[in-house]
C-alpha cells in the first residue's frame, strides 16, 4: 500500500476542518435558538444567529466543492 501524497493529506485536513465547522455550526445554532427562546431575545438576534449559521454552511459547502474539484484531477 502506498503512502498518501502531501496533497491528499492537505485535502483530508481541509475536509476535517469543513466537517468540524459545519458540526459546530449546527450545534451552536440549535443551542442559541433554544437559549434565545428561553431568554426572550429579540427576533433580530435570532436572525443574526441564522445568518452566522448560513455563513458557516456556505463556507463548508465552498470548501467541500473545492476539495471535490481538486480530487478529480
Amino acid at each position: 500500500m502506498t503512502k498518501p501524497s502531501e496533497q491528499d493529506m492537505a485535502l483530508a485536513r481541509q475536509a476535517r476542518l469543513a466537517g468540524a465547522v459545519m458540526a459546530v455550526a449546527i450545534v451552536a445554532w440549535v443551542g442559541l435558538q433554544f437559549l434565545g427562546s428561553q431568554l426572550g431575545w429579540q427576533a433580530r438576534y435570532a436572525f443574526l444567529v441564522d445568518f452566522a449559521a448560513l455563513a458557516a454552511f456556505a463556507w463548508g459547502l465552498i470548501v467541500t466543492f473545492r476539495i471535490w474539484r481538486l480530487k478529480g484531477r
